[in-house]
């Protein structure tokens, strides 16, 4: 098993500490309705949207749950390496076999045992030409359907959504979705697109996940653990994402009063240099006119000497 899946790994760590709260805050959010199904994305990669689908997925198999989880990014899925699995069948092959008369009481085929109890996956496959059309499609509104029924919560690990519009798609089929932003990784307008996006396809957002924060080490009596996801659910999402805009905002606004300052110190300088140039220039003037004098009243009597 891989580190990446620190919540099985190392469940008494901070990190994962912070994974159990998302899992309450979801939980929370979902009160008067139940919370069957759950979409995880990001606007690019590298954001670690298939890190905590897969820890978020832990814990909520830790706290009893029946879950299963789907790799539904066809095009470059990962959850086939954090959990050390084969990818020969997966969600691309389910979709693609039943367009050709497979019904769902074969959907058994295409789903693994981890090492986690309570914790299944379906992984991605392989990689088909038209994965935005498989996810479209009727047969992928019924497995969804289906899995609700048959799990207590399925987690999607989605497609960045900047890049293709899988997750966006997918987004309108599920209860709600999270949106993974990283830190110094995520563009505010980027963020700010992927939720107009989602809204407007008619899908939920339950909130927005801050990773890959700078990691500050600290010492516990298990070990080291380290601080870098903040989580924030429902409303706290629009914060985060107004927080993020007011932050660069904020950052544009030091700069520019930055490099105003360093103009006027320049300019500053430049003046003085003019001023100081001006008043050698006034003294030299000023010399020149002394001399001349000095020159003027010399040959005067030097010529009245010469009369004598």
């Amino acid at each position: 098993m891989k580190n990446e899946l620190i919540t099985f790994v190392s469940p008494k760590t901070h990190i994962s500490e912070v994974f159990r709260t998302l899992r309450t805050n979801i939980q929370f959010m979902n009160v008067d309705e139940d919370l069957k199904s759950l979409l995880v994305t990001s606007t690019v990669p590298g954001e670690g949207k298939s890190w905590v689908s897969a820890n978020l997925a832990i814990t909520f198999a830790q706290a009893g749950k029946r879950v299963l989880l789907v790799d539904a990014d066809m095009r470059k899925g990962r959850q086939h390496e954090i959990f050390e699995l084969k990818n020969v069948k997966g969600l691309s092959n389910y979709l693609i076999m039943t367009t050709k008369g497979s019904s769902l009481d074969s959907i058994g085929d295409y789903i693994q045992n981890t090492l986690v109890d309570n914790l299944y996956v379906m992984t991605s496959g392989v990689v088909p030409p038209n994965p935005s059309e498989l996810l479209t499609s009727k047969k992928m509104v019924d497995l969804i359907k289906y899995l609700e029924k048959v799990f207590d919560i399925v987690i999607f690990d989605g497609t960045p959504s900047t890049i293709v519009t899988d997750a966006i798609i997918l987004s309108k089929f599920v209860n709600t979705t999270l949106i993974v932003a990283g830190y110094k990784i995520t563009k505010t307008d980027d963020l700010n697109q992927v939720k107009r996006n989602i809204v407007n396809v008619g899908g939920n957002i339950a909130g927005v996940i801050l990773n890959k924060i700078p990691t500050i080490k600290r010492r516990s009596k298990t070990g080291y653990y380290y601080e870098n996801s903040v989580v924030t659910s429902g409303k706290g999402s629009n914060k985060i994402i107004d927080k993020l805009t007011k932050k660069t905002q904020t950052t544009k606004k030091v700069e520019e009063s930055e490099i105003k300052e360093v103009k006027e110190k320049l300019n500053s300088v430049d003046n003085d240099k003019s001023s100081k140039k001006s008043k050698k220039e006034d003294v030299k003037e000023q010399e020149d006119i002394d001399i001349n004098a000095v020159l003027k009243q010399l040959s005067q009597y030097l010529t009245e000497n010469d009369k004598k």
